[in-house]
């Protein structure tokens, strides 16, 4: 079954692989593990240029479809292509023309503890790059870094020494190193004071904007759905039950999309989006 499509601007489907308009075609997807069964027969399509806010109750498998479109997780069935290519079929190495077009901002930022904060900038310049002589590499480092909003100095610092936002910004930084063409985010305010994450908002929004970037982030922050998400995607009943604006998402009666979107908390952001 098919996901609600809340927008009737997009006339008739284009065809699997139309990459131009979709660089994330999902279709059909199962993920289970054993006998519990996470998605069951997934579709979800992703606009070239948006920012996709992709919602949904605890267990529902927000970090596991991500997973499965970056190819850490294996579906048990279904198709999965960005940028034209099949992830559901490639592995190891065949694939790595296509793992360098995209960034991932992993809950944390899963940096690597024993490396300055340009040092692991520098870990996927060095995978799909090894020729690229040090000075540049660092030069190129540096420059990511200073993109997220850090200051010069913090290149030289270990994970531990920098605060909670700080290591987000240094995992994005690394996320951005390629220069890709889509960037995956997964809760990425989870854990910052509210000046911090609507700060942390706001610079995703001037990267996607400045870089042409397709977003695909995984949140919980209402604020952040409202402020910079162009779509959003609800997870429910094992599949993307609904894909629109928020105001075409309140459109529907789905007990979850109405608690969700109109509880206390969703009419609070609403209603500051609202008076901005």
């Amino acid at each position: 079954m098919r996901p609600i499509e809340a927008s009737l601007a997009d006339g008739p489907e284009a065809p699997l692989g139309e990459a131009k308009h979709f660089p994330i075609r999902v279709r059909g997807l199962c993920n289970a593990f054993g006998d519990y069964v996470v998605h069951d027969n997934l579709d979800l399509d992703v606009r070239r240029g948006e920012i996709l806010g992709v919602v949904g109750g605890s267990g529902t498998g927000k970090s596991v479809l991500m997973r499965a479109i970056i190819g850490l997780q294996i579906p048990t069935a279904g198709s999965i292509e960005v940028l034209g290519q099949s992830i559901t079929g490639a592995r190891d190495d065949a694939d790595i023309a296509i793992r360098c077009r995209w960034g991932v901002l992993f809950q944390g930022g899963a940096l690597f503890s024993t490396l300055s904060v340009v040092e692991n900038v520098e870990v996927p310049l060095r995978k799909f790059y090894p020729a690229i002589e040090p000075a540049l590499l660092a030069e190129i480092a540096h420059y990511k870094v200073l993109m997220t909003g850090l200051p010069s100095d913090a290149g030289a610092k270990f994970p531990s020494e920098l605060s909670g936002g700080m290591r987000k910004r240094a995992g994005l930084a690394r996320a951005l190193a390629l220069d890709p063409e889509l960037l995956f985010l997964d809760e990425p305010t989870a854990g910052l004071d509210p000046i911090g994450a609507a700060a942390f908002d706001q610079l995703i929004r001037g990267l996607q904007q400045t870089l042409g970037l397709t977003v695909f982030l995984i949140t919980h922050d209402l604020d952040t759905l409202h402020e910079i998400c162009d779509r959003v995607a609800v997870l429910a009943d094992k599949r993307v039950i609904a894909v629109g604006t928020i105001p075409e998402l309140l459109a529907l009666d789905h007990p979850w999309i109405q608690q969700y979107f109109k509880g206390p908390r969703g009419r609070a952001a609403a209603s500051i989006r609202h008076l901005d």
